[in-house]
């Protein structure tokens, strides 16, 4: 007679641990590659994100001192094989659980609080760029000589130099939030708050909005450009200009763009669109992204053109009726401009 062993439950464990033990390494370097980025807080590229880092770690460390000791107290208390007085008892109340927190919250105020002057420091200089915030993109406006210079979606700032910005929005709350360059500011309708930030390496960064403003809250997107103050001064004197007269085949998607009525929403400078209520596209081909979230090609753009709404639900803009080719000689026009 054949006698079958029943399998214990140690069996079924050993055969599945490897694999546990495989993915949460996976996960744990997943986790640590998170650490570094275009848009990580611990990978600091600015003055003020080099402050919040330190005033991170410092809270880490303070956190710490707390937990060890709470938890050193609790171990003591299981593991004591002997009564104490009430005395005792009244002493470790009031150092353990009056004393020592007070202290050590009160150290880590005064020390948050010292980091917030240089942090509030606008620099020498007037503000020159304007930052608003709208459902569900960036408008920025540069002083530039007599004007204004006005971008979408992707800052540039000199590097070395602090620069300072006020933060506005014309119809919900939202937060200006660059990680690797400093802290958040919210851009509040009705009022104007300000903020400088001090890039100290060269390099393209990931920004969002930190605060729920709608359905496309997540895909308000913003990239900023840290490049050398004689690269920034070049690049705005370029984006100053107005844009290219079309040639060729361009031409066509030029008379569409006008002819559709696009202008009445977005300006290109040296054309007859003139509209405010969306971004400039005067120079929109010389940039790295499309609305913040998609690469900035012909593609990317009939896309949008097709349909806003699929790429960023509750866009303000509206989808346009015209066929394939109409949406793709536009976009080469615009892809154009640089």
């Amino acid at each position: 007679m054949e006698v079958r062993r029943r399998p214990t439950r140690t069996e079924p464990s050993a055969l599945v641990m490897p694999p546990l033990r495989r993915s949460r390494a996976a996960v744990l370097l997943l986790s640590l590659t998170a650490c570094d980025g275009a848009q990580s807080a611990l990978s600091p590229a600015g003055r003020d994100a080099e402050r919040v880092l330190t005033l991170f770690w410092v809270m880490v460390a303070g956190a710490a001192v707390v937990w060890l000791v709470v938890m050193g107290s609790a171990v003591y208390a299981a593991r004591a094989d002997r009564e104490h007085s009430e005395k005792t008892a009244g002493r470790f109340i009031v150092f353990g659980g009056v004393v020592f927190p007070v202290v050590t919250i009160t150290a880590l105020l005064i020390y948050g609080l010292a980091l917030l002057p240089p942090m509030l420091d606008l620099g020498p200089r007037e503000p020159r760029l304007e930052v608003v915030g709208e459902q569900f993109w960036w408008r920025a406006r540069y002083r530039y000589e007599d004007g204004w210079v006005e971008v979408a979606n992707e800052l540039h700032l000199p590097t070395g130099e602090r620069t300072a910005m006020t933060l506005e929005s014309p119809d919900v709350i939202h937060s200006f939030w660059v990680p690797a360059l400093g802290g958040k500011v919210d851009t509040i309708p009705g009022r104007t708050n300000h903020l400088a930030l001090e890039p100290t390496r060269a390099g393209t960064f990931r920004g969002a909005c930190a605060e729920y403003c709608g359905q496309s809250h997540a895909l308000m997107a913003l990239h900023v450009v840290a490049e050398p103050p004689e690269e920034f001064e070049r690049w705005l004197a370029e984006q100053a200009r107005p844009a290219v007269a079309p040639e060729g085949a361009g031409r066509r998607g030029a008379a569409l763009f006008l002819g559709q009525g696009c202008g009445a929403c977005h300006t290109i400078r040296g054309t007859a669109a003139n509209g405010t209520l969306g971004p400039d596209l005067t120079h929109l081909g010389s940039r790295a992204h499309l609305a913040g979230v998609l690469p900035n090609d012909a593609d990317a753009i009939a896309r949008f053109i097709r349909d806003p709404e699929a790429v960023k639900p509750d866009a303000q803009m509206p989808a346009f009726t015209m066929s394939d080719d109409e949406a793709d000689a536009i976009a080469s026009y615009l892809t154009g401009l640089r």
